[in-house]
């Protein structure tokens, strides 16, 4: 096979999506080496569901297969200590101070994206490759990235922490492909056994989906520390009692164990008194959040433009909501054109131009406040 395009080093998780793209990429010509990345062992933490999705034995073999069966080579790399210290340190620490991580975007941002142009370079990998839905293009000297074709599957929004320098050796082979298309490639192949398995959606340390039993076994003595702490009104009047703080989220209705005659939702924690506030449904309101630790995207930076018109998405699921950015220093300003519901520091927001990532940041706090005129703002130039 002619592999004039050069060498590429697929992380393969051993599901469809990781698969099929490295499939495509040895079919288009490139010298493919597969690597399976060890992030998490299950089994060490004490849960009590049996260990899947990409950490599993099965999955590493999975992906082993398809690299013995098209003839390349495949690696697998241990980066458990790496992945523990700043991923899960930084989950455990996030919820003991009142926020609700991400951890999946810290996972690309620095760990993934770190360890594979690393191994990339040790074996004379010109890029990097993953299936993620989402595409990659130079532009004006920046590389910009956009949603995937398929709405459904797009995962931009995990991607926004991506560096220029790692975007600049990145390929997203499945970009401009449906999920409908990924299978019926695989099923053209023989490739039966993929089209079968089932996809996990859980966060890979956390395959049981308890987040709250991970933290007890993660932090001794945690719930004998919190336990009792106050539900509280928005006005101070104490209405009950709760498990601890770190137990709760922002926009949380199911679980509280307090009845108050309407539908009541946690919209905000506080750490330092141990007390979770509740409300109704338009207590989650706001208007206006902060952003920091920003990654800009599309442009170097917005500082200076005024008002730049966006569509701002507050979650992953989140399909996003009209707004305007104004960045001053390190920080980018985000106000709604119509308020949005249960907006939650430590969560990601990410900008948008159309299908474009503008960058993103970590929310910091919200308000609720007037919204700036609309014809204080700038088209993007």
């Amino acid at each position: 096979m002619n592999t004039t395009k050069g060498r590429v080093l697929v992380a393969m998780s051993g599901g469809i999506d990781s698969s099929v793209a490295a499939v495509m990429l040895h079919e288009q010509g490139y010298e493919v080496v597969g690597m399976t990345m060890k992030t998490w062992d299950y089994a060490s933490a004490g849960g009590s569901k049996k260990e899947t999705g990409c950490c599993s034995l099965d999955s590493i073999n999975d992906a082993r297969q398809i690299a013995v069966e098209l003839g390349f080579p495949h690696y697998i790399i241990d980066i458990r200590d790496e992945f523990g210290d700043f991923v899960i340190s930084n989950f455990t620490e996030e919820y003991l101070a009142g926020r609700t991580p991400n951890p999946c975007v810290l996972c690309n941002t620095h760990i993934k994206w770190d360890a594979l142009l690393r191994r990339a370079d040790q074996l004379g990998c010109e890029f990097i490759a993953t299936g993620h839905y989402a595409q990659v293009r130079q532009e004006n000297g920046r590389y910009v990235i956009s949603k995937g074709l398929d709405d459904n599957k797009d995962q931009s929004y995990a991607l926004w922490g991506v560096t220029q320098e790692s975007l600049a050796r990145t390929l997203f082979p499945l970009g401009q492909l449906r999920k409908t298309a990924i299978y019926d490639f695989a099923r053209e192949r023989g490739f039966t056994e993929l089209v079968n398995k089932p996809e996990s959606y859980e966060i890979c340390f956390i395959p049981d989906n308890d987040y709250r039993g991970f933290l007890r076994r993660r932090v001794p003595g945690l719930e004998e520390r919190v336990a009792g702490g106050e539900f509280v009104l928005r006005d101070g009047t104490v209405i009950g009692k709760h498990e601890g703080y770190p137990f709760y989220t922002i926009g949380q209705r199911k679980g509280l164990g307090v009845a108050l005659g309407f539908p009541a939702y946690v919209t905000a924690i506080d750490p330092d008194t141990n007390r979770v506030v509740l409300g109704n449904f338009d207590d989650l309101a706001s208007t206006r959040t902060v952003v920091g630790k920003l990654n800009m995207g599309k442009f170097a930076s917005l500082e200076g433009r005024g008002l730049v018109p966006s569509t701002t998405k507050i979650r992953y699921n989140h399909d996003g909501s009209p707004a305007f950015l104004e960045q001053k220093g390190d920080k980018i300003y985000v106000y709604f054109e119509e308020a949005v519901h249960a907006v939650t520091p430590g969560q990601a927001a990410v900008f948008y131009d159309g299908q474009d990532v503008l960058g993103g940041g970590w929310i910091e706090r919200h308000t609720i406040g007037e919204i700036p005129e609309p014809t204080e703002a700038v088209a993007l130039r």
